[in-house]
C-alpha cells in the first residue's frame, strides 16, 4: 500500500500547476481521474518536443493517471463531475477564477454534495483581490513574486529561470495544503477550499527580501551568480572555460578554502572570521578565488575543493545529469517502456519514503482512454455511455 492508496482525486487542471500537484499525489497511490476536453485533450500534450505526435513531457506530467474526456460546456458533463465529486476526496483545478462557477460547479455547491471534499484552486492571482480576474501564467507570477528582478547580471535585462518555476512552486504549495487539509479532516470530518496564487507561492520563497525592505528600505538588486549578503559564494571561471560554483561562506569552510588557494593571509584575517566581515570585502575575496580558479580546469577545481570539504560543483547540463552516477544511484532517473516498445528516461518519484515509497505504475493515458471504465464506476451502463459519446458529451480516443 502506498501512502495515498484509496484516495480519489479529480483533476480538472491543465498544463502545469494543477496537473503537477495531481501527478505528485498519483505517484504515491492516489487514484487520479484527469478530465480533459474531447479530441484535443490537455494542451501540454503538444508542448515542447513531440514523439509520435505527443509531448514526451506528457509522460512525466500525467503518469499514474486515468483520463476521462468530457465537454464541460454541456450540462450532462457537469452532472458527471458532480457524481464523481460525491465520492472524491480531492478536486484540483487551475482555471481562471469563475470558470468552475460558470459550469455550475461552485466549490460551495460541491461541498454541499460532499462535505468531506478538499478542493485545491490554483490561479495566477488567487480567488480574491483586485487582480483575481486577470489571466496569470508562471512567467508573470515569477516577476510579481520578486524573483525575476533578481535573475540577471547587474545592469542587464532580467532573465527567466529557464523552466516554469512559478507553476511548480504553486503546485508544491498546493500539495502541502492538501496534506494539511487531509490531516485536519481526520479531526473534523470536513473538507475545505485551498486557494493558491502563483505569485504568492513565489513570494513565499523570497527569503529575507521583504523584512530587509521593511527594516532598512533595502531593495535587493540583481547580483548575477553571487548571493548578496553571503560571502564568498559565486561562480568562478576556470582554465578550460567552464565555471566552478563555490560556497565558502561558512566560517570554518572559509578558512579551508583560503588555505587551499594559498591565501592564508585572508583565512587568518580577524576581519574575515565571520560572514559580516566577509560581505564587506566580497570583491576582494571573489578576486582571490577567481585568480586561483583560472589556473585549474573545472574538474580539477571541483576535485580540489572536495578534498578539503568545501561545497563546490560545476554547472550541469541535462547530458551531465543523465550520465551522473549519483543520479542513478538515487534512482532520480527511471526508465519506462512506451506503448511502441521504445524506452524513455523520466524523472523518478520524490520525495523518498523508506517504508511506503511512491512509484511509476502506469504510462500517461491517451485522451479519454479510461472514459468508459470511469463512467461505469459511477453507475452508467454501456448504452448510456454510447449515447454520451454520440452526442459529444464524452469522448474516447
Amino acid at each position: 500500500m502506498e501512502p495515498l492508496s484509496g484516495l480519489k482525486v479529480i483533476e480538472m487542471g491543465q498544463l502545469i500547476a494543477g496537473p503537477f500537484a495531481a501527478k505528485t499525489l498519483a505517484d504515491f497511490g492516489a487514484d487520479v481521474v484527469k478530465i480533459e476536453p474531447p479530441k484535443v485533450g490537455d494542451a501540454l500534450r503538444k508542448w515542447r518536443l513531440l514523439k509520435d505526435g505527443t509531448s514526451v513531457w506528457w509522460q512525466v506530467q500525467s503518469r499514474n493517471k486515468r483520463s476521462l474526456s468530457l465537454d464541460l460546456r454541456q450540462a450532462e458533463a457537469q452532472d458527471i463531475v458532480r457524481k464523481l465529486a460525491t465520492e472524491a476526496d480531492i478536486l484540483i483545478e487551475n482555471f481562471r477564477p469563475g470558470t468552475l462557477e460558470g459550469w455550475g460547479l461552485d466549490p460551495e455547491k460541491l461541498l454541499e454534495l460532499n462535505p468531506k471534499l478538499i478542493i485545491l484552486r490554483i490561479s495566477g492571482y488567487g480567488q480574491t483581490g483586485p487582480y483575481r480576474d486577470k489571466p496569470g501564467f508562471g512567467v508573470v507570477a515569477e516577476a510579481m513574486g520578486g524573483l525575476r528582478h533578481l535573475t540577471a547580471e547587474p545592469g542587464r535585462v532580467p532573465v527567466r529561470v529557464g523552466i516554469s518555476i512559478g507553476d511548480t512552486l504553486a503546485s508544491l504549495h498546493g500539495v502541502i495544503g492538501i496534506l494539511l487539509a487531509l490531516q485536519e479532516r481526520h479531526r473534523s470530518g470536513k473538507g475545505q477550499v485551498i486557494d493558491i496564487a502563483l505569485y504568492e507561492a513565489v513570494f513565499n520563497c523570497m527569503e529575507s527580501l521583504l523584512p530587509e525592505y521593511s527594516a532598512f528600505g533595502e531593495v535587493r538588486q540583481a547580483a548575477g551568480s553571487a548571493l548578496p549578503g553571503i560571502a564568498p559564494t559565486n561562480a568562478y571561471l576556470c582554465a578550460d572555460g567552464g565555471y566552478v560554483l563555490v560556497a565558502g561562506n561558512g566560517d570554518s569552510i572559509f578558512k579551508r578554502l583560503m588555505k587551499l588557494i594559498g591565501r592564508d593571509d585572508l583565512g587568518n584575517d580577524p576581519q574575515l572570521e565571520n560572514n559580516e566581515g566577509r560581505v564587506k570585502r566580497v570583491v576582494e575575496l571573489d578576486a582571490a578565488i577567481g585568480e586561483w580558479a583560472k589556473t585549474v580546469s573545472t574538474d580539477k577545481a571541483v576535485e580540489a575543493l572536495d578534498s578539503v570539504a568545501v561545497p563546490a560543483g560545476r554547472i550541469y547540463t541535462v547530458a551531465d545529469i543523465a550520465n551522473d552516477p549519483h543520479y542513478r544511484a538515487r534512482e532520480n532517473i527511471q526508465t519506462i517502456k512506451m506503448q511502441d516498445g521504445s524506452s524513455l528516461e523520466v524523472p523518478g518519484v520524490l520525495p523518498k519514503l523508506s517504508r511506503t515509497p511512491g512509484s511509476i505504475k502506469t504510462l500517461a493515458p491517451n485522451i479519454g482512454q479510461n472514459t468508459d471504465e470511469i463512467l461505469q464506476e459511477i453507475g452508467l451502463n454501456e448504452s448510456q455511455i454510447a449515447s454520451l459519446k454520440e452526442r459529444g458529451v464524452a469522448f474516447t480516443q
